[in-house]
Formats: structure tokens, C-alpha cells, sequence
């Protein structure tokens, strides 16, 4: 689907928007579908860690300008480490769960919201799926497409992927490398929701701020966390000990209390994150 009002195409490759609590990372290449360049890996990794960072952002939102999300990577990249060239040194990562190329956002402290207004086809995939929630376009394709360009389920993927679908449906669509409908991707769970083409951005915007604005940010922020710990392998044992604990923190804080005051005076929550 196309955005009405996109920017020039030669503009930076990420754009970075606030309003109302909710930060906004746009991939800024429509004119070659948002081909995944060092450039733009970059320019989002420094932003997103300085906006997990911010107390003055409590969501973040993923999302490209043009008719596609992500393409893949730049093709005259992968032609060139066809042809021998040196493949540009990967950003630093470490022994690390959450320091691998792209699972430092899974350690972002703020809820990750990826809107697939389009295509999101390899290294573009991988990306919105260790963002947090996604919302995919009407007409939004998504294509593990690896094994048809003789690569192999990349950057994670093989190990987070049954972790959201199940082990017998990621292995189909790893093996298979087709594409996958909106529709199909709701189904079974990948995408938490479509929203319609024609106004596919105000509506994740608007989803966006609601949850910016009704929850606690330190609720999101343990929520997120205890969800990675838990899908990195912690114990039942340890993740409820955990809960207990934050459950006592919770009741401690402002956050608990104005949540208590708001329900029972019937009005808008003015969460503070503490």
C-alpha cells in the first residue's frame, strides 16, 4: 500500500517522529521497497536505543513509507558477497541473548509496535518479528523467502519463529519459502491484528497511543520483560518468584495507585511510570 504523505525518497533513511508519548521509526526508502542498507540498520538500532532510553517515549512504532515495510536486504549487497566482495562488518554483538544483531530489541524496555504496511520479505521479516506486537496491512505479504535466494533461515529466525507459530507451522513456511497473506498471518497468530489499506497509519497510530496513554509504562516495561525471560528459558519456579517480587514493587508504586484511582473515580489514567 502507498502512503499519501510520504516525504521526498532522497530523504534520511530512517525518519523519527513524537507525539503524544508515542515515538515513530519510519524506513525511508520507498523508491527501492525499503531495502535493508547498513545505513538504515544503523541509523535504527541508535535511535531505537536512545528511545528506550527516553522517559518522555512509552511506545515505539515500526513502520516504512511507500508500498512495502522491507523488502529484504539491498540485492547489490547480496550481489556483491556473490561475487566475493567483503560483506560490511556487521554492528558490535555479544555471547549475549539479547546483544545478537537484531534481539537487542527484544531488550528495548518499552513495548515495540511493528506496522507492516506492505511487503516484509527476509531481513524485513526478521526485524518485525522481534518487535513486540505487529499490525499488518490489508494487503500486506510476508515472505520468509531465504531458501530461494540459497541462504538459510537467518539472524535467529529458526529459533524465534516456532516460539510465535509453533514448530510445525514455522517449518513449513521456512522450508517452503512462500508468501503468506494478512490474513493467514493473523490466523495463526503472527500478526496481532489487520488494519485497512487506506488509513493503515492513523490506525496504528491510534492503537499506538491507547496504549501509551491507558497503561502503566513500568507495567509494560516489567510485562516485556518478563515475557523475554521467560521465552529465553527461565523455569515456572523462577518465573512466578519473579512475578511475586514484582507484584510487591507494583503495589508499592504511584503507577498502582493511580491505576486503583482512575477505575473507581471512571477517568482517564495519568500514569507516571513510577
Amino acid at each position: 500500500m502507498s502512503d499519501p504523505a510520504r516525504p521526498p525518497d532522497d530523504g534520511p533513511p530512517v525518519l523519527l517522529a513524537r507525539r503524544d508519548g508515542v515515538a515513530t521509526l519510519t524506513l525511508n526508502r520507498p523508491e527501492r521497497m525499503n531495502a535493508w542498507s547498513p545505513e538504515m540498520e544503523q541509523a535504527v538500532r541508535e535511535h531505537m536505543l536512545a528511545l528506550g532510553a527516553d522517559p518522555d517515549v512509552r511506545v515505539i512504532v515500526l513502520s516504512a513509507t511507500g508500498r512495502a515495510f522491507c523488502a529484504g536486504v539491498d540485492m547489490a549487497a547480496l550481489k556483491a558477497a556473490g561475487a566475493g566482495s567483503r560483506v560490511p562488518a556487521a554492528l558490535p554483538v555479544s555471547d549475549d541473548d539479547l546483544g545478537q544483531r537484531y534481539s537487542y530489541l527484544l531488550g528495548v524496555p518499552k513495548p515495540v509496535v511493528c506496522g507492516l504496511n506492505g511487503a516484509a520479505a527476509g531481513v524485513g521479516l526478521v526485524i518485525s518479528l522481534y518487535c513486540d506486537i505487529r499490525y499488518a496491512a490489508a494487503s500486506a505479504r510476508l515472505g520468509a523467502v531465504f531458501a530461494r535466494r540459497g541462504l538459510i533461515a537467518e539472524h535467529g529466525i529458526a529459533w524465534l519463529l516456532p516460539r510465535l507459530v509453533g514448530l510445525p507451522r514455522a517449518t513449513e513456511w521456512l522450508m517452503s519459502a512462500r508468501l503468506m497473506d494478512a490474513a493467514e498471518a493473523e490466523r495463526i497468530g503472527l500478526v496481532a491484528g489487520i488494519l485497512p489499506d487506506q488509513d493503515f497509519h492513523a490506525q496504528l497510530q491510534a492503537r499506538a497511543r491507547d496504549l501509551a496513554q491507558a497503561v502503566s509504562p513500568r507495567s509494560l516495561a516489567v510485562i516485556k520483560r518478563q515475557l523475554v525471560d521467560a521465552t529465553l528459558g527461565q523455569s515456572l519456579a523462577e518465573a512466578t518468584t519473579i512475578a511475586n517480587a514484582e507484584t510487591q514493587r507494583a503495589l508499592a508504586s504511584e503507577d498502582f495507585r493511580e491505576g486503583v484511582a482512575h477505575f473507581v473515580e471512571k477517568r482517564a489514567a495519568r500514569f507516571t511510570g513510577r
